[in-house]
């Protein structure tokens, strides 16, 4: 009876202990994640404030605030935003599209994973500056070419995580779904699709970050506008604010997109009972 006792005054504990609204939990999560870049842009601005810089290399945070509010107010920040985040969309979207076909293939028939896989890892060796001269040649300097180079960075990751995902499902799990005699659609939509799908998400992100990667080598050619136009335009003109400023957008915009592959991708994965949702929930 007495070491019952205990037990009851935990539980007991446990339910008068009031539940940290989800509200909170929402939007405490990436609060802690501005914390660190907060924190550097202070102390970089009390830095350059106290006069142990002179922050003109590497601007305090108030002025590249200002630059940024500049060409906000000139309407160039909405014309070079709108033209990078349309390259990587475009790119993005081919490079999905052409890594998952050819992944997905690559990883269920064997006869296709030797003829393709070679090819593809030794063009995966290749930087992606030394495709800008031969796409410039192929395709021009426009919009097509750009394009082209963004859905190069994208494809390899992907195709690589589909591959990747299909290979490592677990032949048990195959052998049941043979077992219960599941077609070739049925064993794809029941099987083989839940347990790529988790590799198939990183494999997007991946591919996304290196996308924005690419779009900067992308419109080192020939670009008028775009958010790597202005990385050269601040590196010709000596302006330093526009270049962070540059950088600082590219980052906001990475995140976001990212985060929007997170959200958009979460129902997919509510079925998973990972380490990571629990610590994440706690």
């Amino acid at each position: 009876m007495s070491a019952e006792l205990p037990v009851t005054r935990e539980r007991a504990d446990a339910i008068a202990a009031p539940p940290i609204p989800a509200r909170l939990r929402r939007y405490a999560r990436p609060a802690l994640g501005l914390l660190l870049p907060l924190g550097l842009a202070l102390f970089w601005e009390l830095w350059v404030w106290l006069g142990y810089s002179n922050g003109r290399l590497v601007p305090p945070p108030t002025k590249i605030f200002a630059t940024v509010m500049e060409l906000a107010k000139s309407g160039e920040l909405t014309r070079h935003i709108t033209a990078t985040v349309t390259r990587v969309g475009a790119g993005f979207g081919l490079g999905v599209v052409a890594g998952t076909i050819l992944g997905a293939i690559s990883g269920y028939w064997g006869l296709a994973r030797q003829l393709l896989d070679p090819t593809v890892q030794a063009l995966r060796a290749i930087p992606s500056i030394a495709w800008v001269p031969l796409f410039i040649l192929w395709l021009g300097i426009f919009e097509t070419s750009k394009i082209a180079l963004i859905a190069v960075g994208v494809f390899f990751p992907v195709y690589l995580g589909v591959m990747g995902a299909i290979l490592a499902v677990d032949r048990k799990i195959v052998e049941v779904g043979r077992i219960f005699r599941l077609s070739g659609p049925a064993m794809i939509r029941r099987i083989l699709l839940p347990a790529v799908l988790p590799a198939y998400v990183v494999a997007l992100r991946v591919g996304l970050g290196l996308g924005w990667m690419f779009v900067v080598a992308a419109e080192f050619m020939g670009a008028s506008e775009g958010l790597g136009y202005l990385l050269i335009d601040g590196q010709q003109l000596g302006k330093p604010a526009q270049i962070v400023a540059a950088i600082v957008i590219f980052a906001i915009l990475g995140k976001t997109t990212d985060w929007l592959i997170e959200i958009a991708t979460a129902p997919l994965l509510r079925w998973q009972d990972a380490f990571g949702r629990q610590s994440g929930a706690a």
